[in-house]
């Protein structure tokens, strides 16, 4: 399992439109991807379980990447929210 952690630097934080291209990213891979923000967790690959989060600005969520494919998985799911969110 590879798991990383990261802070939500947009000042929305995960809305919509970032939302939705995150679990586009996510479903490209195999592997079983979830975000954590406190004691909530979604499938990272459903947009309801990522808007369910409700991530704000400055708040710290973290990912997990389980499967065939979890390290390519984690590296791209870091970039992108690095550049998204």
């Amino acid at each position: 399992m590879k798991e990383f952690t990261y802070v939500i630097t947009d000042r929305e934080g995960i809305h919509a439109r970032p939302a939705g291209l995150l679990v586009k990213t996510a479903n490209q891979f195999a592997s079983k991807i979830t975000i954590h923000k406190g004691e909530k967790a979604g499938d990272a690959k459903r947009i309801f379980a990522v808007m369910s989060l409700a991530a704000k600005k400055g708040e710290t969520i973290r990912v997990t990447a389980e499967g065939p494919d979890e390290d390519q998985a984690a590296q791209q799911l870091e970039t992108f929210l690095k550049e998204n969110l």
